[in-house]
């Protein structure tokens, strides 16, 4: 009969700040791992995609030919946040009449960039990243502002039809939108980039920068570190329970399901009820690990606030009935 009676719980003792770093992509373009496992919730990580933070409709056309003005914004390149004034920057026109795309960029020193895409081999544009007639690759570190598209090798006015901004033609720092992951999914994950912790937006980012991959995503977090629980017993983790509920017509009967996120508990052994280490974690989040046997790397990991209830009998020990109200499920791990 399979017990846990040399099973342990460690509960998150410390932190550790990790300064920014590049996330890496996973390979589906939408979910970037940090470099490590598990972040702390005790301070909530910090991710800045590559991206405009203030400001839009940025461009609009010069006084002179070729020129467009460029209005003040904010951006993020490598977790910096650049403010940048307004400018004015010259397009690059095409030998001939035929398609030609810049794009209006901020560099990763945050200076104002024009970045001249291949001229077409006629006047239709595509919309390949590097292809002719197409828009450019722009640098790792860049953040494009907006298109111009022109079709004249002839200086003369940039029009406001020329100029292609907002949506899909400027990477903002908001969108699109993300979500952080701070244990991963473990043995349940489906992608190899979920089984740690990982950001993953909602839709997968393009392939616009460098040789082909996406903008630069950046974050800076802390680690947690672990310590034993010396006395603690009946470790429950954070699981979804299902429900079923039915609605009766003419003749039949239709179903629905419904899920919950249960809260994870254990119970410890206190010293005094006071000063421990654990009763001052209350109300913190925390990141708790258990292992069904101490002497095996099999563990399950679960993050979520600590709320504890304590009671101080008489004739027993004083001991701390704990509950994880977490966001996510607890996560299991071979190793």
């Amino acid at each position: 009969m399979a017990s846990a009676s040399n099973a342990k719980i460690q509960i998150e003792s410390g932190q550790s700040l990790k300064p920014w770093e590049s996330l890496a992509d996973a390979g589906d373009h939408k979910t970037f791992n940090p470099s490590a496992a598990i972040l702390s919730g005790a301070t909530p990580p910090e991710v800045r995609p590559d991206g405009v933070v203030t400001g839009v409709n940025l461009l609009s056309p010069g006084a002179n030919a070729d020129e467009v003005n460029v209005a003040a914004f904010t951006a993020y390149s490598g977790g910096v946040l650049h403010a940048v004034s307004s400018g004015t920057v010259s397009i690059t026109r095409p030998a001939t009449a035929v398609a030609k795309v810049c794009s209006i960029t901020m560099d990763s020193s945050g200076a104002l960039a024009v970045v001249a895409g291949t001229d077409g081999s006629d006047a239709d544009f595509v919309e390949t990243r590097g292809a002719a007639g197409g828009p450019p690759l722009i640098p790792a570190g860049s953040v494009e502002l907006g298109q111009v598209r022109v079709t004249a090798s002839t200086p003369a006015l940039i029009t406001a039809a020329q100029i292609l901004q907002n949506g899909q033609y400027t990477e903002r720092a908001d969108f699109p939108v993300f979500t952080v992951n701070n244990i991963g999914k473990g043995l349940s994950a489906e992608t190899a980039g979920e089984t740690n912790a990982y950001v993953q937006f909602n839709e997968a980012l393009p392939l616009s920068h460098g040789t082909g991959q996406t903008k630069g995503i950046h974050g800076r977090y802390y680690i947690p570190s672990f310590a034993d629980i010396a006395k603690s017993q009946d470790f429950v983790p954070a699981e979804t329970s299902h429900s079923i509920s039915s609605t009766s017509y003419y003749g039949g009967a239709t179903a629905s399901s419904s899920e919950s996120l249960g809260q994870a508990s254990f119970t410890a052994l206190l010293d005094s009820g006071v000063s421990d280490f654990l009763v001052a974690q209350k109300n913190k989040t925390v990141t708790v690990k258990f292992f069904p046997n101490r002497n095996a790397s099999g563990h399950i990991v679960t993050q979520g606030k600590l709320g504890i209830s304590r009671s101080f009998p008489v004739g027993d020990q004083i001991q701390a009935a704990c509950t994880i109200t977490a966001e996510v499920a607890s996560a299991e791990f071979s190793s």
